[in-house]
């Protein structure tokens, strides 16, 4: 991570707006959240301020945001935060800064879904309408998507690094499940639009119920079995079945394969990046690790399957 060298302030905030869109200065700001590329200002009632704070790539995935997401969100079954307003780089602040809808709701790490029928059929009908070909210039994903295969040194990294911690009690579950992912066959239809970080901080919920999705930033066209990895990472014990009757068209059994691999890969990187918040390592959340231990649980149950 890479934190920038200017302390984002509420009255840095209200500075840029007055320079670039004057007719939000006057909203009342106040710290939202603090994310992995992004601090969150809230403004006013009903829109945020996404501010670059911790890697130099969130400039990219702003833009990218701001270019794409205005079209793709009407179509949307859950709210989601639209870019309204692009802020150009200046002496104040010399990076791109978004300003969007405000989407309620509490991230799923800290109040995870427990309806989990309601839960699967919403995650199903957001991923269902997500789904479609992706224009000949859409974003392609930066290490996400692809061929399993290419990321299997990655995966053993990683699952040496956890297995070494004592943050994975059967190592040999682990690496069948994902064997099985790396040699299903690759995806052969269109390339889909595709949420590409559907993480539980990236999903919200209100009373137990998925009420909104937030994060576009990773937003490509590829493979839909990356984004099908969500059914073992956001929901409930059990939900995952529903999920993927409802979703539509019905995914294939290579495409589930391939999504277990993706969610196997998902989980490993979240309980490391757990573990390194309970420790108080840099860039450490420690709220990450009890939905990616739970998925890990649901993955290694499906070996076989």
């Amino acid at each position: 991570m890479t934190r920038t060298e200017i302390e984002i302030t509420a009255e840095l905030v209200r500075e840029l707006l007055r320079d670039q869109h004057p007719d939000l200065a006057d909203r009342p700001v106040r710290l939202g959240a603090r994310g992995w590329d992004n601090q969150l200002w809230r403004l006013g009632d009903d829109l945020a301020v996404r501010m670059p704070w911790a890697t130099l790539s969130a400039d990219a995935l702003l833009r990218k945001e701001h270019a794409w997401l205005p079209d793709l969100a009407p179509r949307l079954p859950l709210p989601v935060p639209v870019p309204q307003r692009l802020g150009e780089p200046s002496e104040r602040f010399p990076r791109p800064w978004i300003v969007t809808t405000w989407v309620p709701g509490d991230p799923a790490d800290r109040a995870p879904a427990t309806r989990a029928a309601e839960a699967a059929d919403t995650l199903a009908a957001f991923l269902t309408a997500l789904h479609r070909p992706a224009p000949a210039g859409a974003p392609a994903g930066r290490d996400r998507g692809g061929p399993l295969a290419e990321r299997a040194e990655g995966f053993a990294r990683q699952l040496a690094a956890a297995t070494g911690l004592g943050l994975i009690p059967d190592p040999d579950a682990v690496r069948a499940v994902w064997e099985d992912a790396a040699t299903a066959p690759d995806w052969a239809g269109p390339a889909l639009w595709l949420h590409g970080d559907l993480h539980p901080a990236n999903v919200l919920t209100e009373d137990g119920a998925i009420c909104g999705v937030i994060d576009f930033g990773d937003l490509f066209a590829g493979d839909p079995a990356f984004d099908l990895a969500a059914a073992w990472i956001l929901l409930p014990d059990g939900a995952a079945d529903r999920f993927h009757g409802a979703y539509q068209p019905s995914p294939d059994a290579a495409t589930l394969r391939r999504a277990r691999g993706w969610a196997v890969l998902r989980a490993l990187a979240c309980i490391l990046i757990a573990d390194a918040g309970v420790h108080g390592r840099p860039g450490g959340k420690p709220s990450w690790g009890p939905p990616a231990h739970a998925a890990m649980r649901r993955l290694v149950a499906t070996a076989g399957n």
